[in-house]
């Protein structure tokens, strides 16, 4: 990232030395062809200006005052809190992109084993639906002795199966609980993505309010570069709440 800033400062140098090159340029040309054109007669006061180069001089002038805010931030040190602030945002993305990647993984693990397991439980509760009705019969007299050896017969079969089918759909359970792995990661990479944001958030009010003058800051706003209170009982003039920060903003008109 520190690379990437460090061509986009000398590309911003080239541009620089290019257009002031060209301002001078169009400067001597206009001098040139003044000093060959006999002069005209002087406008009226109040005439409206002609300016034929008007863009080129717009954009001498914005390219001038680019590279006095460049060069008063790199003399200044500023530019070195801008490129920190900027090189955590590449993180950040990164991260999210991470813990997006495995809630989506953790949501699939999850939606599987609820397909797998469903079947399983399904079957158990209509054999043992099926059961509890030829039961009923028996009891109501209602069945005949073969009819009776066969109910006999598919309860110990249902009976039997239980244990597998119940190991089978704990399987499927414990896929569930270990999908749940993905919290303890994503949580550790959204709390170092919270701790990236609070950075970025500080190094730019830092470098607000030290680029604005000393009778416009509002009092106090020194206080809000320590972060948040950790320690209550030595808070001092640390920043309590986002709300200072936001009351800061407003007041510096942002």
């Amino acid at each position: 990232m520190s690379a990437v800033l460090a061509n986009d400062s000398d590309d911003l140098e080239a541009l620089f030395d290019s257009i002031a090159t060209e301002h001078k340029n169009a400067q001597a040309a206009k001098a040139a062809s003044q000093s060959s054109v006999t002069p005209l007669a002087p406008s009226p006061v109040n005439a409206p200006v002609q300016s034929q180069g008007g863009d080129g001089a717009l954009l001498t002038k914005l390219g001038q005052l680019t590279r006095t805010l460049h060069e008063s931030l790199r003399d200044l040190g500023y530019d070195r809190l801008v490129e920190q602030a900027a090189s955590s945002i590449p993180d950040a993305r990164e991260r999210l992109t991470y813990v997006a990647t495995m809630t989506e993984r953790a949501a699939e693990r999850v939606l599987n084993a609820t397909d797998a397991a469903r079947p399983l439980q399904d079957q158990m509760s209509s054999s043992a639906t099926q059961l509890a009705a030829d039961w009923r019969k028996v009891y109501a007299g209602e069945m005949n002795v073969e009819q009776f050896k066969s109910l006999a017969g598919s309860t110990v079969a249902f009976l039997e199966g239980v244990p597998e089918q119940t190991k089978a759909t704990n399987t499927q359970l414990m896929e569930i609980v270990m999908a749940q792995d993905f919290q303890d990661l994503t949580g550790q990479v959204i709390k170092r993505i919270n701790e990236l944001a609070h950075h970025f958030e500080q190094q730019l009010l830092k470098l607000l309010i030290e680029s604005t003058p000393e009778g416009q800051r509002p009092p106090g706003s020194e206080g809000l570069l320590n972060g948040p209170v950790v320690n209550p009982d030595r808070a001092g003039d640390v920043a309590h709440t986002q709300a200072q920060v936001d009351d800061l903003l407003e007041s510096l008109g942002f």
